[in-house]
């Protein structure tokens, strides 16, 4: 039975001429005929091209660990479109969705705004009316024309800065760069995750006056001998830490950086809140693994070659009793052959799969196999979806199932695999 909020989600991707439509003109006008303003006394707005889910997971968890009301808005969603609108913990239900739907509907008058722009305001209206202590945005798509950039964050944060969405953001990582230090603002500290980020966002910072703080320059993260703990640092403050639940080797570079936003914002967060919220952070769809009749399946979204990189660094790390047999799907815009390479070494055997059906970028897999020749996943087994490919794929007990290249991907697996439980 399709719901009041499917009936308005569908209408919402019809309503836009184009999916993506950046710039905040239309926005900011609707915005203001809703009569919103700031969605909570503190904003941390966090953008970059990898790490940017995670690194909202940290500073949420940690700031409700200190008993502070937050709100967080992410993109996008695994499972439920509710995902992207958490209210203390909890996602927003159908209802007030809708409320705030039929709201900006009234509101927009002949302005269209895109699927995403029409979220973005949702969850401002609703964090305005949730009595928030902190609202955490995480960025769509680059940064400086991206709907979330409507509101002035207290503290901005670029996790990294690497090649993807070069259709909108540019061809190499200088523009990219520049598109994602959009979101600074002038005299307020603006967190950088890359041990050596791009001149354009220096450049860019130091030109508005904003104030950077560099992970390896203004803070530190450093692994301990002890597997269990790991220590974070900055000038006369040092935390002894228990290590994350999340498990891929850039959790720890992403805790570190949910640490800075937190300590440079005007909150008063304990040493107590930040251990909690590091060792209890939770988030989909991020090696999660999923054990089936002795298979371990292992679900993540990553899906251009700086993600590779990480997974090909957590399987080294992991090894396995059996063979590592990669399903790859990933939508038509992506590095589909830098994701390859940087994982070839570290899989045994490729299966990929078609998305087709899953929007304008989704391609099917004789179109994904075309991408991919000269690859090691040139000789891949093909599955028409992912979920014949998980249902069909000769994995045996000991053997390790990874299944990546888009949330697409990771949701149509937890679907196949029965772990959809909300």
């Amino acid at each position: 039975m399709t719901s009041e909020l499917d009936t308005w989600l569908a209408r919402l991707e019809q309503q836009h001429p184009r999916s993506v439509d950046l710039g905040l003109d239309r926005i900011r006008a609707v915005h203001t005929r809703l009569g919103l303003t700031k969605p909570a006394p503190v904003v941390i707005t966090v953008g970059g091209t990898n790490g940017k889910g995670s690194t909202v997971a940290f500073i949420e968890a940690i700031a409700r660990a200190q008993g502070l009301r937050v709100g967080a808005y992410t993109s996008p969603h695994l499972l439920h479109y509710n995902e992207r609108i958490r209210i203390d913990g909890h996602d927003a239900d159908d209802a007030s969705i809708v409320e705030a739907f039929e709201a900006i509907e009234a509101a927009r008058g002949d302005t269209t705004l895109t699927y995403f722009e029409v979220g973005t305001l949702a969850a401002l209206w609703l964090f305005e009316r949730a009595d928030l202590d902190l609202a955490i945005l995480e960025v769509g798509l680059g940064g400086r024309l991206d709907a979330t950039n409507l509101i002035d964050a207290d503290v901005a944060v670029i996790t990294t800065v690497d090649i993807d969405h070069t259709d909108w953001l540019g061809p190499d990582v200088e523009s990219i760069g520049f598109e994602k230090a959009g979101i600074a603002r002038a005299w307020t500290p603006l967190i950088l995750g890359d041990d050596d980020p791009p001149s354009s966002v220096l450049r860019h910072a130091y030109g508005i006056g904003a104030k950077a703080l560099r992970i390896g320059c203004d803070f530190f993260f450093d692994p301990q001998a002890d597997a269990d703990t790991w220590q974070w640092r900055a000038v006369g403050e040092q935390y002894e830490l228990p290590r994350p639940s999340l498990a891929a080797p850039s959790q720890l570079r992403n805790a570190a950086v949910a640490i800075a936003a937190l300590r440079s914002s005007p909150l008063d967060i304990g040493e107590r809140a930040i251990a909690d919220g590091v060792a209890n952070a939770r988030i989909a769809g991020r090696l999660q693994r999923i054990e089936r009749n002795g298979v371990d399946y292992v679900v993540d979204v990553a899906h251009n070659p700086q993600a590779a990189r990480e997974l090909a660094a957590w399987l080294s790390r992991t090894p396995s009793p059996g063979r590592t047999i990669a399903l790859f799907a990933a939508l038509g815009d992506k590095d589909a052959a830098g994701v390859v390479e940087a994982l070839a070494p570290s899989v045994d055997a490729w299966n990929i799969a078609g998305l087709a059906g899953h929007g304008p970028r989704a391609v099917d897999v004789a179109t994904f196999a075309g991408r991919l020749a000269g690859t090691a996943a040139a000789t891949a087994t093909r599955w028409d979806d992912v979920a014949s490919a998980i249902h069909g794929i000769d994995a045996h007990p000991g053997d390790r199932v990874l299944v990546f290249g888009s949330f697409h991907t990771v949701a149509d697996a937890l679907h196949a695999l029965g772990a959809t439980g909300r």
